[in-house]
């Protein structure tokens, strides 16, 4: 007979850090998107991470965000840590009716900011309605 014994805190430790990552391993990205018009803006949270670090790919339908934030490096004790370092990702799927190549991204105090405009095959036209009035013809009584 095999027995287990499970310890509640070291399971929810485990939970906890799955989802919010440690500071060697951070999972936290925040993320806002909205839409404006023709076009869906996201913003992402980076503070601290150096521009030459973030990288942004997309294939197929897939945008993936990679920043890294480093650890600084000299001769002094850490007295506290709670900012994340380390390697940040995160992917989005984003719909067929995005302009995927024409995304534009900036990086201003901290906040990584992606435009991506609406596709011209997505955007609401109008279809001209056409008679066939030269099959037509009159009626005389």
């Amino acid at each position: 007979m095999l027995l287990r014994t499970t310890d509640p805190f070291r399971d929810f430790d485990r939970l906890t850090q799955s989802l919010l990552g440690t500071t060697s391993r951070p999972a936290v990205m925040p993320m806002d998107a909205w839409r404006e018009g023709d076009r869906f803006v996201i913003e992402f949270d980076l503070p601290g991470v150096a521009n030459e670090s973030i990288d942004l790919d997309v294939e197929h339908n897939v945008l993936t965000v990679r920043a890294e934030r480093l650890a600084r490096n000299g001769d002094w004790e850490m007295l506290a840590s709670e900012r994340p370092r380390g390697a940040f990702s995160r992917q989005l799927v984003l719909g067929d009716n995005l302009d995927l190549d024409q995304i534009e991204a900036s990086y201003d105090a901290g906040v990584l900011r992606l435009v991506v405009p609406v596709a011209e095959k997505a955007k609401p036209r109008k279809i001209q309605v056409t008679s066939r009035g030269d099959d037509r013809q009159a009626i005389s009584a």
